[in-house]
């Protein structure tokens, strides 16, 4: 099912523990649409939402400046956000290339934890290269990785073909690599695990491709 990419809107990433990507990954990507939560958005001058999960990986370079969103427009549509989905979840993409679609996650990441969203509601799901958060904590070991995902206290991030993440209101996925045939199954898996809502990052053409194979 063909989808719709979402208006660009550049905004400044909220920092956290995970590592920063890859040099060269510093173009902005758009910020998806808070999907739908019983949690509303804390109100001017409450506490920032909850920080990353475990334990802070390698020290992350500063980031450059970034522009300030674009002023509101009046008068002109907007093309509205994809909602098709299954099991009444919304599904949302945020168009990103392969190298990007980590740093595309993380950014929806920090929106929604700052709409409102509770972190152990969220699920990051990679394609190809593990994400520098979850290559972080399985160097102390897949026990205390899994607890983690277990405990369902902070955001998650593990491989889309990892079988023993459960499924979660929110779940990202981030289409960074991997063959055609991995994304075909990640995409419908990560659908079924979705309760809500279901953010993809990638390259449209590939994620509609995938989606049309994996139906």
């Amino acid at each position: 099912m063909p989808l719709i990419p979402e208006e660009p809107q550049i905004h400044e990433s909220v920092p956290g523990p995970r590592a920063t990507p890859a040099a060269g990954r510093t173009a902005p990507t758009p910020r998806p649409v808070p999907g739908p939560g019983p949690r509303p958005a804390p109100p001017r001058g409450a506490p920032a939402a909850s920080a990353r999960p475990g334990k802070p990986g390698p020290a992350a370079p500063p980031r450059g400046p970034v522009a300030a969103p674009p002023a509101q427009r009046t008068g002109s549509p907007q093309p509205p956000a994809d909602t098709t989905g299954t099991a009444g979840a919304q599904l949302q993409l945020i168009p990103a290339p392969a190298a990007g679609a980590i740093d595309a996650a993380d950014e929806a990441v920090d929106l929604l934890l700052d709409s409102g969203r509770a972190p152990g509601e969220i699920l990051v799901l990679t394609t190809g290269e593990t994400h520098p958060w979850a290559a972080h904590e399985l160097s102390f070991g897949e026990a205390s990785y899994w607890a983690q995902h277990d405990a369902a206290d902070d955001v998650f991030y593990a491989d889309a073909g990892a079988e023993r993440a459960t499924g979660r209101p929110v779940v990202i996925v981030a289409v960074n690599g991997g063959t055609d045939e991995i994304a075909a199954r990640a995409l419908p898996s990560a659908m079924a695990r979705a309760g809500t809502l279901l953010i993809v990052c990638g390259d449209p053409q590939r994620i509609n491709t995938a989606l049309g194979a994996g139906v």
